[in-house]
């Protein structure tokens, strides 16, 4: 992947809070193929990263795109990371829409990167297209054991895409919490999956660990976040302080008239479809 990729928007964050040349240690939790550890890893590349992913398919492709973008500091694990070590069910998504061939990240599917420790609830309403034709047996430990295990002290930065078990791998992290310095991750204002924490939870979640949210892009159905633990933020320098809290102001305020240009769109559809 080139060096000079455009970047996203919490990818401007990161090397605001990250110097490109530091050695950091980055988890990517819900790696799917894998792409995300490949593109931090040329915004950063002397990171070190530990990538997780639980489905057996998704699993070789990561290994595949290891090897040919020569990661040479990335340790690839079969497991789920959840609120308690053992094994779970896992739903496994799967499906493309309509008139797309390729997703834009050059990954192999768009239906694979919906699958989660959680039942599907709305999902199909928001994404027809997508099925569920598939349980697996998954391994699962917790964040604070595997930090353990690893003898992983301090982690710099988590991108999480876990399709609504984020609030399960939060809170096996217990005290590790407090050794993690930001978080990328997405939430939802709707149950795409039965019984999952949604954004108020997650956010209930940040405040009472001392982290602040720097980005927030949820509309009204979902969308993502990033939040930086409150410590680490406070030794930043006053310029770098500055520009964040000036670009959360800016995605708090493109955030809340998405959400409202959404809920008038959803009101309106269910009017009309009422008649």
């Amino acid at each position: 992947m080139e060096k000079d990729i455009t970047l996203e928007l919490h990818e401007k964050v990161l090397i605001k809070l990250f110097n490109r040349d530091s050695a950091i240690t980055f988890f990517d939790i819900g790696a799917c193929e894998g792409l995300s550890s490949v593109r931090y890893n040329s915004i950063f590349p002397n990171s070190k990263a530990y990538v997780f992913e639980p489905v057996p398919n998704n699993y070789k492709k990561i290994i595949n795109n290891i090897e040919k973008f020569n990661l040479k500091n990335a340790q690839v694990f079969e497991l789920g990371l959840s609120s308690e070590k053992g094994e779970a069910t896992f739903y496994v998504s799967s499906g493309n829409p309509k008139n797309k061939e390729k997703p834009l990240d050059n990954s192999t599917s768009f239906g694979n990167k919906s699958s989660s420790l959680y039942k599907p609830s709305k999902t199909k309403e928001v994404h027809p297209w997508l099925e569920f034709n598939e349980e697996i047996t998954i391994k699962t430990d917790t964040f604070k054991n595997f930090c353990l295990d690893q003898k992983i002290n301090t982690i710099d930065f988590i991108h999480m895409d876990v399709q609504g078990a984020e609030l399960m791998v939060l809170q096996g992290a217990k005290d590790m919490i407090n050794n993690i310095n930001s978080i990328w991750l997405e939430v939802e204002k709707i149950e795409l999956y039965e019984n999952q924490a949604l954004k108020e939870d997650i956010e209930q979640f940040f405040s009472d660990k001392d982290f602040i949210c720097l980005l927030n892009k949820v509309n009204h159905i979902a969308g993502d976040q990033f939040w930086v633990n409150k410590n680490y933020f406070d030794n930043l320098d006053e310029n770098t302080k500055d520009y964040l809290v000036k670009l959360k102001n800016r995605t708090q305020l493109k955030s809340n008239l998405s959400s409202f240009v959404g809920n008038a769109k959803l009101s309106l559809k269910q009017l009309f479809s009422s008649k």
